[in-house]
């Protein structure tokens, strides 16, 4: 009769629903990592194109960042955790520099814009914690210099590039 209870609980608890997986750091949480100081949250708000996240099959999804005057409306779609999902929510803008807190989308982790070059062409955003990092550009594909300069700031802000070309 002993044997037949521990069976059932063990059959139990090979049932149990697993907890899902923590996040994969994209980045040695470690190092070093520093938000835009000089940025103009009225020009960063539009359309955005991910060129390189660290998401399969992001390449190319839309994102569009309406600036409200104290942070940003999201739509499109969230390439942060293990697959492509919705993007929705509110960033608040919390700084100092770029930094946004936001109330759903990327996990809700707090989301730095790591670089934007003068124009608005291109920007890289991460999270201190190192799950989520990606290259947005306004039009695909993405210049190539600016894409080599997208994936210096990953590599100063101790990202592991290769894992953000997807």
């Amino acid at each position: 009769m002993r044997q037949l209870i521990w069976a059932a609980m063990l059959a139990l608890a090979a049932c149990a629903a697993k907890p899902a997986p923590e996040p994969v750091s994209l980045r040695d949480p470690k190092g070093w990592i520093s938000s835009a100081v000089i940025f103009d949250p009225a020009r960063f708000g539009g359309t955005w194109h991910v060129a390189q996240s660290g998401v399969a099959g992001c390449a190319g999804a839309k994102q569009n960042w309406a600036w409200t005057g104290t942070g940003y409306v999201l739509s499109g779609v969230d390439c942060s955790g293990t697959k492509p999902r919705q993007l929705e929510g509110r960033l608040a803008m919390t700084g100092p520099g770029a930094r946004f807190t936001p109330t759903e989308a990327f996990g809700k982790e707090p989301v730095w814009v790591l670089w934007v070059d003068q124009d608005y062409r291109i920007a890289v955003l991460g999270t201190p914690s190192g799950h989520f990092g990606q290259v947005l550009v306004r039009e695909m594909p993405g210049r190539g210099d600016l894409m080599t300069a997208a994936h210096e700031v990953l590599d100063f802000n101790s990202y592991d590039t290769r894992r953000i070309g997807r």
